[in-house]
C-alpha cells in the first residue's frame, strides 16, 4: 500500500471518528440500575468509612458531641414542656418521653442535612468519572446512624436512673429505625438534587429542621393534638415514626393507628418519588456542580 493510500485512510478514519458523539448515560432500567449499585458496593464503603473518620476529626471532645446535643435539647424541652407548660408526660418520666423521640428526630434532621449536601461536597468527583450518583447521598446517612447507635446507650442509662423498664415492643425498635431512614433518604435524594442545581436549598434545610422539630411530636405528646387535626398532622411522617419509637420504649401511651398508616405512606411516597426525581435529573449534575 503506497503512502499516499495509508494517509488517505487514515484521513478517513480521523473523520468517522469526530462524527461520533460518546455519552456516558446512566442505565435506565430499575434491574440494570440495582445490579449497578450492587457493583459500585465498595465505593460505598469506602465514602461511608471516610465520612465516619472525619466526622470528628480535629474536635477536643470528639465522639461525645454525638450524645451532648441531643442531651442539651432534652433538658431543655424537659424543662419548658414538662416542668413550666405542666404537658402530660404518659405515665413515664419526661426526660425519658422527650430522650425517647429526641432520637429518631435526630437521627432523621442529620441524615437529612449530610444527604442534602453531600453532592456538592462530592462535586470534584462527580464531575471527573461516572458512577451511580445515588451512592453519595445513601453513604452519607451511615454517619448519623453511628451516632444514633452511640445516643442509644445513653437512652439506656436514663432508663437505669429513672428505674425504667423498657416494654417488650422493644424488639420492633429497628423496624421504625428503617422507617426513619426510608424518611431521611427520600427527603435527602429530593433536597441534594435540588441543591445541585439551585444553592437556595443550603439556607432552606436548616430552617425546615428547625420548622419540623416543633411540628413533630418530640417536647410533647402526639395526645394533646385535637382529634380534627390529627389526620393533617400525621402526614408528617416523623410523626408515626416518632409515636412508633415512644411506643417501643414505654409500652404504653398514645398510638393513633390512622395516623401511623398515614405516616407510613408518607415516608413511602417521598422515597419513591425521591428515587425517580434523583434518577431523571443524575445526567445532569456534571453540568451544574
Amino acid at each position: 500500500m503506497s503512502a499516499n493510500m495509508e494517509m488517505k485512510m487514515k484521513n478517513l478514519e480521523m473523520k468517522n471518528l469526530e462524527n461520533f458523539d460518546f455519552i456516558i448515560e446512566p442505565n435506565r432500567t430499575t434491574s440494570a440500575f440495582l445490579k449497578e449499585l450492587i457493583r459500585y458496593r465498595e465505593l460505598f464503603y469506602f465514602l461511608a468509612w471516610r465520612d465516619i473518620l472525619v466526622r470528628y476529626k480535629q474536635t477536643t471532645i470528639g465522639i461525645a458531641w454525638s450524645v451532648i446535643r441531643p442531651f442539651l435539647t432534652m433538658v431543655v424541652f424537659s424543662v419548658v414542656f414538662g416542668r413550666l407548660a405542666k404537658l402530660p408526660n404518659e405515665g413515664v418520666p419526661y426526660p425519658i418521653l422527650v430522650f425517647s423521640a429526641m432520637l429518631p428526630w435526630q437521627y432523621f434532621a442529620n441524615a437529612m442535612q449530610e444527604s442534602s449536601n453531600s453532592l456538592v461536597a462530592e462535586s470534584r468527583l462527580i464531575s471527573k468519572v461516572y458512577f451511580p450518583r445515588l451512592i453519595v447521598p445513601t453513604s452519607s446517612v451511615i454517619v448519623s446512624a453511628v451516632d444514633f447507635l452511640i445516643s442509644l446507650t445513653l437512652l439506656g442509662i436514663l432508663m437505669l436512673w429513672y428505674g425504667f423498664t423498657p416494654s417488650p415492643g422493644i424488639v420492633f425498635l429497628p423496624f421504625f429505625f428503617l422507617l426513619a431512614t426510608l424518611t431521611a433518604l427520600g427527603v435527602g435524594f429530593w433536597l441534594s438534587a435540588l441543591n445541585v442545581k439551585y444553592r437556595d436549598f443550603r439556607y432552606i434545610v436548616p430552617f425546615l429542621v428547625q420548622f419540623g422539630l416543633y411540628v413533630s411530636p418530640v417536647g410533647f405528646s402526639s395526645s394533646i393534638v385535637p382529634e380534627r387535626w390529627r389526620a393533617l398532622y400525621s402526614l408528617n411522617p416523623m410523626v408515626g415514626v416518632i409515636d412508633g419509637f415512644r411506643w417501643c420504649v414505654q409500652g404504653t401511651g398514645f398510638f393513633y393507628l390512622p395516623g401511623f398508616i398515614l405516616s407510613i405512606a408518607a415516608s413511602v411516597l417521598l422515597f419513591w418519588s425521591g428515587v425517580k426525581f434523583f434518577r431523571r435529573t443524575e445526567r445532569f449534575f456534571a453540568d451544574f456542580i
